[in-house]
């Protein structure tokens, strides 16, 4: 599904990883862990560019519209579905059976009683939460996310983390909770110092894999 075989990532003349090679396949749920900077978001910016928009995505970024509503932004997942006409129509007045298809993403994720307030409007992780209702109208068989968890409270990021890998087959997330990502992931890829340091499954992970990726 994922393939990089010796290359360089990175931004206009710079890498920030090199000579990476990397398979990921269909069903894996994976976690890419590391400090801040170590290269997780180039990683993930090169996976989803040979899935082409295939995939569902949450970047870090959020990517939402503050002045269109929660509604609004969530539709967004799906407007290469419709004509352009539809799509005004439905941003001019709300269709009824779009409303029905993403009123239950907002009630799982505790967002119903906002679905038409501007996202410039909510709380860092209600706009987190209604980026993730975007990559789940979205839909698709696999899901890429850059720290999706990290504006919301531990309870809410298990919620998050079960929905996700109930809805997508192939998970492939960068985390800064090294706790959860390994609870829902099956395969941990640490990067450090412009490289992937180790590439494990959940099980096979140990402590000093660990202390080294966080070793100053």
């Amino acid at each position: 599904m994922f393939q990089l075989t010796n290359a360089n990532l990175g931004y206009k003349q710079s890498s920030v990883l090199r000579n990476i090679s990397l398979e990921i396949n269909e069903g894996e749920r994976v976690a890419l862990v590391g400090e801040s900077g170590a290269g997780k978001s180039t990683l993930l910016t090169a996976l989803q560019a040979q899935m082409r928009n295939k995939a569902a995505l949450i970047p870090q970024d959020l990517g939402l519209v503050n002045n269109l509503s929660v509604f609004h932004n969530i539709y967004i997942g799906r407007l290469n579905s419709y004509s352009s006409v539809y799509n005004l129509l439905n941003l001019a007045w709300p269709q009824r059976r779009e409303v029905q298809k993403i009123k239950p993403l907002v009630e799982q994720l505790g967002l119903v009683d906002k679905l038409f307030r501007p996202t410039g409007e909510l709380s860092g992780g209600q706009q987190q939460r209604t980026a993730i209702c975007r990559a789940l109208f979205h839909g698709g068989s696999a899901i890429i996310g850059d720290e999706p968890v990290s504006a919301v409270d531990k309870h809410m990021a298990n919620i998050i983390m079960e929905t996700l890998i109930a809805k997508f087959t192939t998970v492939v997330l960068a985390m800064h909770d090294v706790d959860l990502a390994i609870k829902f992931s099956t395969r941990i890829i640490g990067i450090k110092d412009s490289a992937i340091c180790f590439d494990q499954s959940t099980i096979d992970l140990t402590r000093q894999d660990l202390d080294f990726l966080y070793q100053r």
